[in-house]
């Protein structure tokens, strides 16, 4: 096991013409294992070159976000993101074979095409193995429908695989280590590929 320490995406890594990632975490949780997991990865996106931002929805006005209310000023300034980003990790604990209701507020709220042209990396956490299946059955099609050509093959975290320590470190066992990695490889990589293509 390789023991992680989860900081804060720096917004400034000193690449001055580096896309921005924006990871969205769908987790209702303040104590969230999601969070840890897409901090993870978020770090190993920004260890790559890219700005990195993240946007917790269980952050948001809860009554502008249930109402699609897009004139909110934060509830904009989160679409204005999605919009700007090159590319987004989008993180979500599984609940009762579904994805969270919360992420789905917040992909309700996107304009249709949000997604078009931006390389999309899900992660999911949850407790059972019978949930390995709902990134491609349950929330793929979502993010198709909303424009998203380019989707990396999610990773499924099961929550046995991951250690959270007090410090918000976090300990991967192997194999979940692995597939974290090689999702991160490809998605910088897809990332590079658009970057060249808008260049």
């Amino acid at each position: 096991m390789r023991r992680t320490d989860v900081a804060a995406p720096a917004l400034e890594n000193g690449h001055a013409a580096a896309p921005e990632v924006l990871t969205i975490v769908g987790s209702p949780s303040r104590t969230s294992l999601t969070a840890s997991v897409a901090g993870y990865v978020t770090g190993r996106v920004a260890g790559q070159g890219f700005h990195t931002r993240t946007t917790a929805a269980r952050e948001l006005p809860p009554a502008a976000l249930l109402a699609g209310d897009a004139a909110h000023p934060v509830i904009g300034s989160v679409v204005a993101a999605v919009e700007r980003a090159a590319g987004l990790v989008i993180a979500t604990p599984i609940y009762q074979g579904a994805y969270s209701g919360l992420l789905k507020s917040l992909l309700d709220v996107l304009p249709r095409h949000a997604l078009q042209g931006k390389p999309i990396l899900p992660l999911a956490t949850g407790g059972s193995m019978a949930h390995v299946l709902v990134l491609d059955y349950a929330l793929r099609p979502v993010l198709v429908a909303m424009g998203a050509d380019h989707i990396v093959r999610g990773v499924f975290v099961h929550q046995r695989l991951v250690t959270v320590g007090r410090d918000g470190g976090i300990t991967l066992d192997p194999d979940i280590e692995g597939p974290l990695e090689r999702a991160v490889e490809v998605f910088t990589a897809a990332l590079d590929v658009e970057g060249a293509r808008s260049a």
